[in-house]
């Protein structure tokens, strides 16, 4: 067994940006690496890291391989004692703000280990259909382990797995992607440039959030290229960690971690559960937790419109939306550019703020590439549009280090009027297809078609087409547009006068109206 330092790609910069970051508030530094900071100094370390990537170029890292199936036993031989190298104080300061204060939920670090489990066994069947010459013993898939008497959550993959050499790079290197090399790697060839759209690491931190719920991990491994050795990766995240040849490992990795004292909620199935449900329940593989499959709906979004039942519409609806009712429209939209887009979007049959519930939140959740990134994304979509439910997923997402924030900038903007310009011609296409539908649809949501003729100025014009109205020329409770007012005016009639008021009965009795 061989023991080493964690290493940083770009340590000493990343480091220097970090430590000017913190500059005015104090980190001693233990003998096991700890860090005091406040939160205004974690975020100034985020801020650090991010400048720190823009100067270098991306600041990448392979996360862990996660393995599905039953594993056969691993070795429980004891290490040879080993040379021990410690972290010096700039670079241990670094690893905890990585594993530590990065991200704002502890809960995340499931949506990390899946992602990276997700990413080994995308490699893996990559390989597969190249007709590589690599091993494969089980399914492909993702199993989850709670015993909460030993307080371990175990995540196992049968992906492709690591070598000794791989290992050190991918875990004992901060801030190096494996997976961003790969997707360049699979980028450089028209064949497989398709298959790095569904590799989700970018960034190379995920994995060390493991940290922030243990206080020790221990990965097993074993890379699927033939005649490869199994191997144990451990470290306690203050500075160095220890590797070894292990025996009985499968094809795949197995990360153990030892919860914290402070952190044994996640020891709780349902909570677990519900945190795989939340985040990773559109994963690409099955996901099973304690032998049970969690994530049983499909993305449906990236499935082929025509292939898509009511009855699978109605189902996703329910699943996204938290709600009992039907859809009374769906759209499901995709587009290579300018930006890549995979979304599906529902209109509901009941509107909750006629009902006397409080202001809706916006009903639609982003994702990047079948991951939830935000949900409920407040700024994707105007307020107006807050009763569309669904989910949009883009590739071109400019997500920061913690994957949990968007960066400002034109591709958020861009992504925000491509969809609501299709919104507004779908909802158009809908009142032509069926007029009496539409009626039906605009005396439920039509408070907020007007809250956007007010609000919405870059798309006034066309929000204007949708609204209906009722006119004394017609019978009570038919609904016309202003085209078809228009249409029907009297050849000598000049002007159009209107009164904006509750009702009909109310404009009828207005003093303000004239027979």
């Amino acid at each position: 067994m061989s023991q080493f330092t964690i290493r940083s790609a770009n340590a000493r910069f990343l480091s220097k940006n970090i430590a000017r970051c913190l500059s005015t508030t104090a980190l001693p530094v233990s003998g096991t690496g700890a860090v005091a900071a406040s939160v205004n100094a974690a975020n100034r370390a985020k801020a650090g890291l991010a400048a720190a990537t823009a100067a270098t170029g991306p600041v990448y890292s392979v996360r862990a391989r996660a393995v599905s199936g039953q594993l056969r036993p691993y070795s429980t031989e004891k290490p040879v004692t080993a040379e021990k190298h410690e972290f010096k104080a700039e670079t241990k300061k670094l690893l905890h703000i990585v594993a530590h204060s990065l991200y704002s939920q502890r809960e995340v670090f499931v949506r990390e280990l899946i992602s990276n489990s997700s990413d080994a066994l995308e490699k893996l069947r990559h390989l597969q259909a190249t007709s590589q010459d690599v091993g494969a013993e089980n399914p492909l898939g993702i199993s989850i382990t709670v015993d909460a008497d030993k307080k371990t959550i175990t995540f196992s993959d049968s992906g492709v797995g690591m070598t000794a050499e791989e290992l050190k790079e991918n875990l004992g290197t901060i801030a190096r992607s494996g997976s961003k090399a790969y997707i360049e790697k699979m980028n450089d060839s028209e064949d497989t440039k398709d298959m790095a759209n569904t590799i989700v690491g970018q960034f190379g931190v995920g994995f060390y959030s493991a940290f922030m719920v243990g206080d020790k991990i221990t990965v097993y491994t074993r890379s699927a290229t033939p005649g490869s050795e199994g191997y144990c990766w451990e470290s306690d995240g203050l500075g160095s960690y220890t590797l070894q040849k292990s025996d009985g490992v499968d094809v795949g990795t197995k990360i153990v971690i030892s919860i914290k004292e402070d952190a044994s909620e996640f020891l709780d199935k349902s909570k677990l559960e519900a945190i795989i449900k939340k985040y990773s329940n559109f994963v690409g593989f099955p996901i099973a937790l304690n032998g049970e499959k969690v994530n049983t709906v499909d993305a449906l979004w990236t499935k082929d419109k025509n292939s898509i039942s009511d009855e699978d519409h109605t189902n996703f609806y329910r699943f996204v939306s938290h709600a009992w009712d039907e859809p009374a429209y769906h759209l499901v939209y995709k587009a290579d550019g300018p930006l890549s887009i995979r979304s599906i979007l529902y209109v509901p049959t009941k509107n909750p703020e006629a009902l006397g519930f409080d202001r809706i939140k916006p009903g639609v959740s982003l994702y990047s590439r079948k991951v939830l990134i935000m949900p409920n994304a407040e700024n994707l979509l105007p307020e107006w549009l807050r009763f569309i439910q669904g989910v949009v997923d883009s590739e071109d997402l400019p997500l920061n280090l913690s994957r949990e924030l968007l960066q400002n900038g034109p591709i958020i903007m861009r992504l925000r009027s491509i969809i609501t310009s299709r919104i507004i011609k779908w909802l158009q296409e809908e009142s032509r297809k069926d007029p009496a539908k539409y009626k039906e649809f605009f005396k439920t949501f039509g408070i907020f078609i007007k809250e956007g003729v007010c609000q919405d100025t870059d798309n006034q014009a066309e929000i204007a087409k949708l609204l209906r109205f009722e006119s004394p020329a017609n019978d009570a409770g038919e609904l016309i547009s202003l085209n078809e007012y228009v249409e029907q005016m009297p050849s000598d009639q000049e002007h159009i006068y209107y009164l904006c008021t509750p009702s009909r009965q109310f404009g009828l009795e207005s003093p303000y109206y004239e027979p």
